[in-house]
Protein backbone atom coordinates (compact mmCIF):
# COMPACT_ATOMS: atom_id res chain seq x y z
CA UNK A 1 0.00 0.00 0.00
CA UNK A 2 1.25 3.48 -0.84
CA UNK A 3 2.72 5.75 1.82
CA UNK A 4 0.01 8.29 0.92
CA UNK A 5 -2.74 5.86 1.91
CA UNK A 6 -0.91 4.87 5.09
CA UNK A 7 -0.50 8.57 5.89
CA UNK A 8 -4.26 9.04 5.45
CA UNK A 9 -5.09 6.19 7.84
CA UNK A 10 -2.63 7.35 10.50
CA UNK A 11 -3.75 10.97 10.27
CA UNK A 12 -7.30 9.86 11.01
CA UNK A 13 -6.37 7.72 14.01
CA UNK A 14 -6.91 9.77 17.21
CA UNK A 15 -3.73 8.50 18.86
CA UNK A 16 -1.48 9.75 16.06
CA UNK A 17 -3.53 12.58 14.56
CA UNK A 18 -1.70 15.27 16.57
CA UNK A 19 1.70 14.41 15.07
CA UNK A 20 3.22 17.01 12.73
CA UNK A 21 2.94 16.15 9.05
CA UNK A 22 6.61 15.18 8.69
CA UNK A 23 6.44 12.89 11.72
CA UNK A 24 3.30 11.28 10.32
CA UNK A 25 5.10 10.65 7.04
CA UNK A 26 7.98 9.04 8.93
CA UNK A 27 5.51 6.84 10.85
CA UNK A 28 3.75 5.88 7.61
CA UNK A 29 7.07 4.83 6.10
CA UNK A 30 7.57 2.12 8.75
CA UNK A 31 3.92 1.09 9.12
CA UNK A 32 2.21 -1.73 7.25
CA UNK A 33 -1.47 -1.80 6.35
CA UNK A 34 -3.24 -5.15 6.14
CA UNK A 35 -6.72 -6.14 5.07
CA UNK A 36 -7.83 -9.10 7.15
CA UNK A 37 -10.83 -11.30 6.43
CA UNK A 38 -13.41 -12.64 8.86
CA UNK A 39 -12.00 -15.54 10.86
CA UNK A 40 -8.38 -14.72 10.01
CA UNK A 41 -5.89 -14.60 12.88
CA UNK A 42 -3.79 -11.45 13.29
CA UNK A 43 -0.29 -12.33 14.47
CA UNK A 44 1.41 -10.56 17.37
CA UNK A 45 4.78 -11.31 15.79
CA UNK A 46 7.69 -13.27 17.19
CA UNK A 47 9.66 -12.96 20.42
CA UNK A 48 11.87 -9.89 20.23
CA UNK A 49 10.11 -8.75 17.07
CA UNK A 50 6.54 -8.20 18.22
CA UNK A 51 3.89 -5.93 16.74
CA UNK A 52 1.34 -3.41 17.87
CA UNK A 53 -1.80 -3.05 15.77
CA UNK A 54 -4.04 -0.02 15.21
CA UNK A 55 -7.57 -1.07 14.25
CA UNK A 56 -8.52 1.20 11.36
CA UNK A 57 -11.74 -0.50 10.24
CA UNK A 58 -13.79 -3.46 11.40
CA UNK A 59 -14.05 -5.56 14.56
CA UNK A 60 -11.57 -7.89 16.26
CA UNK A 61 -11.95 -10.30 19.15
CA UNK A 62 -9.17 -11.12 21.58
CA UNK A 63 -9.38 -14.63 22.98
CA UNK A 64 -7.55 -16.63 25.62
CA UNK A 65 -6.42 -19.87 24.00
CA UNK A 66 -5.24 -21.47 27.24
CA UNK A 67 -8.43 -23.49 27.66
CA UNK A 68 -9.10 -25.74 24.68
CA UNK A 69 -12.60 -26.72 25.89
CA UNK A 70 -14.17 -23.29 26.43
CA UNK A 71 -13.10 -20.20 24.50
CA UNK A 72 -12.71 -17.15 26.73
CA UNK A 73 -13.24 -13.91 24.85
CA UNK A 74 -11.09 -11.33 26.64
CA UNK A 75 -12.16 -8.31 24.61
CA UNK A 76 -14.09 -7.22 21.53
CA UNK A 77 -12.51 -4.29 19.76
CA UNK A 78 -13.92 -1.66 17.44
CA UNK A 79 -12.03 1.03 15.58
CA UNK A 80 -9.96 2.97 16.58
CA UNK A 81 -8.74 0.55 19.27
CA UNK A 82 -5.22 -0.84 19.60
CA UNK A 83 -3.98 -4.34 20.42
CA UNK A 84 -0.90 -6.54 20.31
CA UNK A 85 2.21 -6.08 22.44
CA UNK A 86 0.80 -3.09 24.33
CA UNK A 87 3.59 -3.25 26.92
CA UNK A 88 6.09 -2.66 24.08
CA UNK A 89 8.39 -5.24 25.68
CA UNK A 90 8.96 -7.58 22.77
CA UNK A 91 7.17 -10.42 24.56
CA UNK A 92 4.81 -12.89 22.92
CA UNK A 93 1.56 -13.75 24.68
CA UNK A 94 1.25 -17.35 23.58
CA UNK A 95 -2.16 -17.78 25.23
CA UNK A 96 -3.71 -14.78 23.48
CA UNK A 97 -5.10 -14.65 19.96
CA UNK A 98 -6.59 -11.85 17.83
CA UNK A 99 -9.18 -12.76 15.19
CA UNK A 100 -11.07 -10.57 12.72
CA UNK A 101 -14.83 -10.61 13.22
CA UNK A 102 -15.74 -8.69 10.07
CA UNK A 103 -14.92 -8.90 6.38
CA UNK A 104 -12.31 -6.42 5.11
CA UNK A 105 -11.01 -5.55 8.56
CA UNK A 106 -8.11 -3.10 8.19
CA UNK A 107 -5.21 -2.89 10.64
CA UNK A 108 -2.18 -0.62 10.66
CA UNK A 109 0.80 -2.47 12.09
CA UNK A 110 4.10 -1.34 13.61
CA UNK A 111 6.95 -3.43 14.84
CA UNK A 112 7.30 -2.57 18.53
CA UNK A 113 10.84 -1.22 18.07
CA UNK A 114 9.56 1.23 15.43
CA UNK A 115 6.61 2.33 17.56
CA UNK A 116 8.80 2.82 20.63
CA UNK A 117 11.01 5.11 18.55
CA UNK A 118 7.95 7.08 17.47
CA UNK A 119 6.98 7.57 21.12
CA UNK A 120 10.52 8.54 22.11
CA UNK A 121 10.68 11.14 19.34
CA UNK A 122 7.19 12.50 20.06
CA UNK A 123 6.71 12.77 23.84
CA UNK A 124 3.41 14.62 23.36
CA UNK A 125 1.62 11.40 22.41
CA UNK A 126 3.12 9.25 25.19
CA UNK A 127 0.49 10.40 27.68
CA UNK A 128 -2.29 9.72 25.16
CA UNK A 129 -0.93 6.21 24.65
CA UNK A 130 -0.79 5.62 28.41
CA UNK A 131 -4.38 6.80 28.76
CA UNK A 132 -5.49 4.48 25.98
CA UNK A 133 -3.85 1.46 27.62
CA UNK A 134 -5.23 2.48 31.02
CA UNK A 135 -8.75 2.70 29.59
CA UNK A 136 -8.41 -0.85 28.28
CA UNK A 137 -7.26 -2.05 31.70
CA UNK A 138 -10.19 -0.34 33.40
CA UNK A 139 -12.56 -2.02 30.96
CA UNK A 140 -11.12 -5.41 31.88
CA UNK A 141 -11.41 -4.63 35.59
CA UNK A 142 -15.09 -3.75 35.13
CA UNK A 143 -15.64 -7.06 33.36
CA UNK A 144 -14.02 -8.96 36.20
CA UNK A 145 -16.29 -7.17 38.67
CA UNK A 146 -19.32 -8.15 36.57
CA UNK A 147 -18.26 -11.81 36.72
CA UNK A 148 -18.13 -11.63 40.51
CA UNK A 149 -21.26 -9.60 41.28
CA UNK A 150 -23.72 -10.16 38.41
CA UNK A 151 -25.66 -13.26 37.42
CA UNK A 152 -25.65 -14.52 33.83
CA UNK A 153 -28.72 -12.58 32.68
CA UNK A 154 -27.45 -9.31 34.15
CA UNK A 155 -24.05 -9.89 32.54
CA UNK A 156 -25.73 -10.37 29.17
CA UNK A 157 -27.80 -7.21 29.61
CA UNK A 158 -24.70 -5.24 30.64
CA UNK A 159 -22.87 -6.60 27.60
CA UNK A 160 -25.67 -5.56 25.22
CA UNK A 161 -25.85 -2.09 26.82
CA UNK A 162 -22.12 -1.56 26.37
CA UNK A 163 -22.34 -2.88 22.81
CA UNK A 164 -25.15 -0.45 22.04
CA UNK A 165 -23.22 2.48 23.50
CA UNK A 166 -20.02 1.73 21.60
CA UNK A 167 -21.38 0.45 18.30
CA UNK A 168 -25.13 1.03 18.06
CA UNK A 169 -26.99 3.12 15.48
CA UNK A 170 -30.06 5.05 16.63
CA UNK A 171 -32.91 4.72 14.13
CA UNK A 172 -36.11 6.33 15.33
CA UNK A 173 -37.22 4.59 18.49
CA UNK A 174 -34.76 1.71 18.04
CA UNK A 175 -31.04 1.03 18.41
CA UNK A 176 -29.64 -1.20 15.65
CA UNK A 177 -26.58 -3.37 16.13
CA UNK A 178 -24.81 -5.10 13.25
CA UNK A 179 -24.69 -8.68 14.48
CA UNK A 180 -21.09 -9.75 13.80
CA UNK A 181 -20.98 -11.92 16.96
CA UNK A 182 -22.07 -15.53 17.27
CA UNK A 183 -23.80 -16.83 20.38
CA UNK A 184 -20.54 -18.60 21.16
CA UNK A 185 -18.66 -15.27 21.01
CA UNK A 186 -21.09 -13.69 23.45
CA UNK A 187 -20.96 -16.75 25.69
CA UNK A 188 -17.16 -16.60 25.76
CA UNK A 189 -17.30 -12.93 26.70
CA UNK A 190 -19.76 -13.24 29.60
CA UNK A 191 -18.45 -16.64 30.78
CA UNK A 192 -21.46 -18.85 30.17
CA UNK A 193 -22.62 -21.46 27.67
CA UNK A 194 -23.90 -20.88 24.15
CA UNK A 195 -27.16 -22.57 25.15
CA UNK A 196 -27.62 -20.09 28.02
CA UNK A 197 -27.07 -17.14 25.68
CA UNK A 198 -29.62 -18.52 23.23
CA UNK A 199 -32.16 -19.06 26.01
CA UNK A 200 -31.69 -15.58 27.49
CA UNK A 201 -31.85 -13.83 24.10
CA UNK A 202 -35.11 -15.66 23.41
CA UNK A 203 -36.38 -14.52 26.80
CA UNK A 204 -35.47 -10.89 26.04
CA UNK A 205 -37.12 -11.20 22.65
CA UNK A 206 -40.29 -12.61 24.21
CA UNK A 207 -40.40 -9.68 26.61
CA UNK A 208 -40.27 -7.26 23.67
CA UNK A 209 -36.92 -5.71 24.55
CA UNK A 210 -35.16 -6.85 21.38
CA UNK A 211 -35.43 -8.64 18.07
CA UNK A 212 -32.52 -10.39 16.44
CA UNK A 213 -31.43 -12.38 13.43
CA UNK A 214 -28.07 -13.31 11.93
CA UNK A 215 -27.48 -9.81 10.57
CA UNK A 216 -28.95 -7.39 13.09
CA UNK A 217 -30.09 -6.95 16.66
CA UNK A 218 -32.82 -4.36 17.23
CA UNK A 219 -33.18 -2.91 20.71
CA UNK A 220 -36.80 -1.82 20.90
CA UNK A 221 -36.70 0.35 24.01
CA UNK A 222 -33.69 2.71 23.97
CA UNK A 223 -34.50 4.02 27.45
CA UNK A 224 -34.22 0.51 28.89
CA UNK A 225 -30.85 0.00 27.19
CA UNK A 226 -29.21 3.24 28.40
Amino acid sequence: MSDEMKFFYLKNHPLLASLPEQKLKEAAAVAKIRTVYRGEVISYGEAGYTRIHFLVKGKVKITDTGNAENELVKDILTEPDIFGDLGLEGKIYSDECAEALTANTIVCTFHVSDFRRILEENPAIVLDYARKVNTKLQRLENRHADLVYLDTKDRLIRFIKNWAQSDGNRQGDKIILNNYLTHSDIAGFIATSRQSVNMLLNELRSSGLLCYNRKHIELNNPVAWN
